[in-house]
This record gives structure tokens, C-alpha cells and sequence, in this order.
């Protein structure tokens, strides 16, 4: 492991000072996606037909889906998935910015976050387009795994930003 980067020019954080900003943000992000999806499995009906539902190729159907549901879809979906792409985005920002930070473990428990953040998605498409609840319940169980790793990323960024004695 690299040593602990020295004080930060004044006005700009330190590289681990960012990485608590980012897993503090992820938790966030992860919590909002949680209610919206709440909103989602409370209130939504999806049809039975839309473009992507029950197709033979997955990604080909996915995509269509996606295509659908973030424009024409019912608002509650729409917001559910337009917010997973852009939690997806922040999760390979969250590991760009852990790379940078000399701490292995702070990597690898960032790309499990994202990792399992790809997945929800992957899982969320598959209900959007089959209708499976066991693709519900992978897409939360990848959830609290993605959440337990930000919050994991947080305590070992915070404990790292500890002035040593």
C-alpha cells in the first residue's frame, strides 16, 4: 500500500478526503434509487406489452426497453432507471477516483460497489423486460451489496484520513 499522501494545497481536498466525499454520495445515491424503487414496486403497473418486453435477444430487448421506459414509461420506472444509469456513471467515477488513491482495498471494494451496481441494472432490465420477480430480488440483494460497499469504502477512507500517531 502507498503511504498517506501528505496535507492537500489549501482550498482542495485530500485524494482520501474525496473518496469519503464519493462513498458519502454513493450511500445517497443508493438510498434515493432504494425509494425509487419502493415507488416503483408499490405503484407501477407495467403493460404486458411495450418494445423489449419478452424478447428473444436480452440486450437487443434491454436496450428497447430502456428506449422505452425512460421517455414513454410510467413515470415512477422512468425515474428508477434514468436514476440507475446515472448511478451507474457515478460508480466508475467512484473507481477512477479510488485508483488514484494508492489504497488497494479502498479499489477493490469500489469496483465491488460498481460491479454489483451493473448488475442491479442488469437484473432491473430483465424485470422491465420479462416480468421475473426473481430479477427483483437479485436487483436488491446487488443493492445492499453495492450499499455495504460504500459504506465499507467510507469507514476505510475515513479510518486512512486518520492522522497516524
Amino acid at each position: 500500500m502507498g503511504a498517506p499522501a501528505g496535507p492537500a494545497p489549501l482550498g482542495r481536498p485530500s485524494p482520501e478526503g474525496r473518496l469519503v466525499a464519493v462513498n458519502v454520495v454513493a450511500c445517497i445515491l443508493l438510498l434515493v434509487q432504494y425509494l425509487l424503487g419502493m415507488a416503483v414496486n408499490l405503484y407501477v403497473i407495467l403493460p404486458a406489452r411495450h418494445p423489449g418486453a419478452g424478447a428473444g435477444d436480452y440486450f437487443t430487448g434491454g436496450a428497447s426497453a430502456l428506449d422505452w421506459v425512460i421517455p414513454d414509461g410510467p413515470a415512477w420506472a422512468a425515474a428508477h432507471a434514468a436514476f440507475g444509469l446515472a448511478l451507474v456513471l457515478a460508480a466508475f467515477a467512484g473507481v477512477a477516483l479510488s485508483r488514484g488513491s494508492g489504497s488497494r482495498a479502498a479499489l477493490a471494494i469500489s469496483v465491488l460497489g460498481a460491479l454489483a451496481i451493473v448488475g442491479a441494472g442488469f437484473n432491473g432490465v430483465s424485470f422491465l423486460d420479462y416480468g421475473h420477480a426473481l430479477s427483483s430480488m437479485i436487483m436488491a440483494g446487488l443493492w445492499a451489496l453495492a450499499l455495504a460497499c460504500y459504506i465499507t469504502g467510507l469507514f476505510l477512507c475515513a479510518r486512512r484520513a486518520q492522522p497516524r500517531r
